[in-house]
């Protein structure tokens, strides 16, 4: 959005820009700006203090939020036999193997996440150039690599989110929507924050959470009272 659009400088009038606020404080300013008709994802964007040119630095993960993520979720799943009829009666949108990888292959991405069992990952991984820059790649790591695809499918529908830190050691993640009562959101915030904080690398010095922001799609951000962050860290 411009910043000298009429919407943008009427939400900048709610709150002070070199004001830092608690994550309730934020939540609040967030829901009482003018904003567009549509329903609108409260993101959290945390700096953190890694080198992320490092292998041993990286920070990622997937967790399930409590109140989940407002968003209808399209989740698909490579998998054959008992895995692949546990990832139907779990309410995957569509599951296959061969013919579900040549598709994608095809350049089909009608989807939000990707789960594979690890039998297939070998047929899986040559999809990486297509999968990897949009973050559909499955991965061990955030549960998308698995032989349990009944929790995985569930998990995912359920509103289960991914964090990994950028190249500038940024994480960008939804917490939630904009119609949530301020309460659920503040407890998908702090779900998330618990979890970045419990991957903080073991070779990472100094402060781990330098700063951190909260907006919506359409919002200037909000920045987080650090004291919070540290205090949670």
């Amino acid at each position: 959005m411009s910043k000298n659009s009429k919407l943008y400088k009427s939400q900048l009038e709610v709150f002070d820009v070199s004001t830092n606020y608690s994550p309730e404080e934020a939540i609040s300013l967030l829901q009482k700006m003018p904003h567009v008709k549509f329903n609108e994802t409260v993101e959290l964007a945390l700096k953190l203090g890694i080198d992320p040119r490092q292998s041993d630095q990286n920070v990622r993960g997937a967790i399930g939020l409590p109140n989940g993520t407002g968003k209808d979720v399209n989740v698909v799943v490579i998998a054959d036999g008992d895995s692949a009829e546990a990832a139907k009666a779990a309410g995957a949108d569509i599951v296959g193997s061969e013919e579900l990888i040549a598709k994608i292959k095809g350049g089909w991405l009608g989807f939000d996440i990707l789960i594979a069992t690890p039998a297939l990952m070998p047929k899986v991984r040559p999809l990486g150039r297509v999968l990897g820059p949009r973050g559909l790649m499955p991965n061990p790591k955030t549960g998308t690599v698995t032989d349990d695809t009944d929790k995985a499918v569930k998990e995912a529908k359920a509103g289960r989110v991914e964090y990994r830190a950028d190249k500038g050691g940024c994480i960008h993640t939804p917490i939630g929507k904009l119609s949530f009562e301020a309460k659920d959101l503040k407890e998908n915030f702090e779900t998330i924050l618990n979890a970045v904080i419990k991957a903080k690398p073991a070779v990472a010095k100094g402060t781990y959470i330098v700063s951190g922001t909260l907006s919506s799609t359409m919002s200037p951000g909000i920045k987080l009272d650090l004291k919070y962050l540290i205090k949670e860290e």
